[in-house]
Parts: C-alpha cells; sequence; structure tokens
C-alpha cells in the first residue's frame, strides 16, 4: 500500500489529521488496531476549548456539536463547605467551553472520513515504523494475520501514550519529561439528571478532589479522588455515592439525586512530554507525544492543536514544496504544550489531597491558593482563560 501521509491511530488526533488532509487535497490512510465499534464506544473527557468548537465548525464537523453540544459560560469550585462560580465566558473576552463526549469527536469524524471515500483501516495493528531517515519510510502492520506494508512520504503517530510511534524515535534524539501522580480518578457513567447545570471541581478536606461533569441532560459524569491501585471492587455503588455526597456537600446542604452506575473504571494520573515531537519523516502528536493530569481538560484540546499545526505544514509541503513549517512544527506545539502542562499540574496540585501531607502544609497552600482564585479577579482571569484555551501561547 501506498499514500502520502501515513496516520497510525484513530483517535481524535488521527482522524482530525485526515480530515484536514483530506480537505487539502493530501493522500492519507488511517490504521487503528482496534475494532470500529470498541472505538466509537471508547469514552474519554468531553470538555471542548472554543478553539476546538472552533476548528470543528469551520471544517464542517460540528454539525452534530452544535445541535447537542452542552455550552457552559462558567464553572465552579467548592471547597470548605462553599461553592464559588468562576465566570469564563466574562473573564475570557466571550469565550467558552462546550462539554461534548470525546466518543462523540470520533464519531462525527469517521463518518465524514468516510463519506468522503477515505480509508480507515480497523482491527490492524502497526507493529514497526523503519526508514523514518529517508524519503520513503514505511509501517508495518498487521491485519487479519497477515503481514502488509504501508509506504508513505511521511508518518503521523497519533496512536497515544502506548502505542509504536513514540518509541521509533532514536532514543539518544529526544528527551522525555515524566511525572507520576499519587492518587488517580474514579470516574462513573451514571444514568441521573445532572445536579448542576455547570461543571462543579471540588475539594474536601479529608477525601480530597471530586468532578461533577455530565454528558447529556440525562446523562452524568462524575470523578473521585481514589489510589492509583485502587481495587473496583472495594467500590461498590452504594460507598460510590456516599462517597460523592460527602465531597460535595455544602454548607447549604447540597444532594445527588444518583441513579444507575453505566460504568466505572480507576484512571491513573501522569505528566509526560517528549521533546521533540518529531525526527526525520515522523512526527507525534496528541497522547502519542503527550500526557496532562485530566483536571485541566487538556487533552483532546492539544491534540486537535497539533494537528491542526500538522495539517496546515503538509498542505504547505504539497502545495509549494516547502518544508518550513514541517521543520518548526514541533518546537510550535511545545509551546502549547507546556503551557497546557502548567495549568494541568496547578489545578491538580491546588484540587487534590495529597497522601505524603502529614503535617498539613500542602493542604494550608492549596486553601490558601483557592481563596486567591475566588477574591482576586487576576487569578480568576488567569484560570479562565486557561481553562477555556489561550488563543495565543
Amino acid at each position: 500500500m501506498r499514500t502520502q501521509v501515513g496516520i497510525i491511530g484513530a483517535g481524535p488526533a488521527g482522524l482530525m489529521l485526515a480530515h484536514l488532509l483530506t480537505r487539502a487535497g493530501v493522500e492519507s490512510v488511517v490504521l487503528e488496531s482496534r475494532s470500529r465499534d470498541y472505538v466509537e464506544k471508547r469514552v474519554r473527557a468531553g470538555v471542548l476549548e472554543q478553539g476546538s468548537v472552533d476548528l470543528l465548525v469551520q471544517t464542517d464537523a460540528g454539525e452534530r456539536l452544535l445541535r447537542e453540544g452542552l455550552i457552559h459560560h462558567g464553572i465552579e469550585l467548592r471547597f470548605e463547605g462553599q461553592g464559588h462560580r468562576i465566570p469564563l465566558t466574562e473573564l475570557s473576552g466571550g469565550r467558552s467551553i462546550t462539554v461534548y463526549g470525546q466518543q462523540e469527536v470520533v464519531k462525527d469524524l469517521i463518518r465524514i472520513r468516510l463519506a468522503a471515500g477515505g480509508e480507515i483501516l480497523f482491527d490492524t495493528e502497526a507493529t514497526a515504523i523503519e526508514g523514518i531517515d529517508s524519503d520513503r519510510p514505511r509501517v508495518r502492520f498487521t491485519r487479519e494475520s497477515a503481514e502488509e506494508t504501508l509506504e508513505c512520504e511521511y508518518v503521523a503517530g497519533c496512536d497515544g501514550f502506548w502505542g509504536v510511534s513514540r518509541g521509533a524515535l532514536p532514543a539518544s534524539a529526544v528527551r522525555a519529561y515524566d511525572r507520576e501522580y499519587p492518587f488517580a480518578w474514579l470516574g462513573i457513567l451514571a444514568s441521573m439528571k445532572p445536579a448542576s447545570e455547570e461543571l462543579i471541581y471540588s475539594y474536601h478536606d479529608d477525601l480530597g478532589f471530586a468532578l461533577h461533569s455530565m454528558r447529556s441532560p440525562v446523562i452524568s459524569r462524575l470523578y473521585l479522588q481514589c489510589r492509583p491501585d485502587e481495587p473496583l471492587e472495594e467500590w461498590p455503588d452504594d460507598r460510590i455515592w456516599h462517597e460523592l455526597e460527602m465531597r460535595f456537600a455544602t454548607a447549604e446542604g447540597f444532594e445527588l439525586s444518583g441513579g444507575p452506575i453505566l460504568e466505572k473504571g480507576v484512571t491513573a494520573m501522569r505528566s509526560f512530554v517528549v521533546e521533540p515531537m518529531q525526527y526525520g519523516r515522523l512526527f507525534l502528536a496528541g497522547d502519542a507525544a503527550h500526557i496532562v493530569p485530566p483536571t485541566g481538560a487538556k487533552g483532546m484540546n492539544l491534540a486537535l492543536a497539533d494537528v491542526k499545526v500538522l495539517a496546515e505544514a503538509f498542505r504547505e509541503r504539497y502545495a509549494s514544496g516547502s518544508d518550513r513549517l514541517l521543520r518548526s512544527y514541533s518546537e510550535t506545539c511545545l509551546r502549547r504544550v507546556w503551557r497546557a502542562e502548567h495549568f494541568s499540574w496547578w489545578m491538580t496540585s491546588m484540587l487534590h489531597r495529597f497522601p505524603d501531607d502529614v503535617g498539613g502544609y500542602q493542604h494550608k497552600l492549596q486553601i490558601s491558593q483557592l481563596r486567591y482564585v475566588i477574591t482576586s479577579k487576576a487569578a480568576a482571569t488567569t484560570l479562565a482563560e486557561n481553562y477555556v484555551g489561550l488563543q495565543t501561547v
């Protein structure tokens, strides 16, 4: 098989890149190790920055998003038994966030890709990337137990943290920055009307973090801080609802109606960046190049920002022969990546109970920071601008 750009991974990054390349008249083939059914049902974060919404809408991929997405103009920070609203839109010059599940973005992009006659090879596992120093790199993959090769001019690694792409970069040519956190998120999807019209980020003095989010007017997404090695069998439904009620409790009284839990899972938390995000003719995007803790809601948004830059670089390369934007791809993306890494670390550090904080020093700092954010317009503006997505970095 031959194409101009070989794309590994059919998540938001790979699918959006393929969509943008089609619009630019550049050929591509997408390889995805999982089935279409699995990919479309893989529930992930669902908070879109203003820039991500604009990208989807402007490229004719946002019709259902505009119809079904939930636009939020603020979030709530809750601590010491009180809630405090941060007016995101007011503080960020009119920008907002939209709650729309990652799997919904994936469904939309798959439908558009296939309708345009583009190729997505599901159940196709990329096993090796060769010749990235040459002008004709190759992706070896397995499909239906047969080994095949995709020859291309460039390779885009959009296959996540555990994919094959990052490992194809020469170890001597890259540097990885990594931090693991001493806690995780237990997330549930519940058949329950959301208890709030906006997201609630809560910090409990003793129990730590909880987040109230939603996927639709009748489906809620909730998270609570737990241990990274937390066995799910230790979290029966009754315990989950009890813990959530305690973490969201206010002096005025706040109740979760509860409901059937449709799914639950534990998500480990880490910060990770590899530099550079490119080598030879291999370019990394999304989780293949960087991971952020979910507290700042940046993962999918960074992936879409990466491929917007990469698609424009490929468009220039095939339209004019210039590789100027391709050469600067990593440098351009990393400015935004490190800003998002800092913001996600800051939100995480402010809202989680640290198990090694025996004397309570960290806790006092966190309360001080939270009080500053809700009483200082400058501090609240910093949170708002970063949360909705900075226009320039």
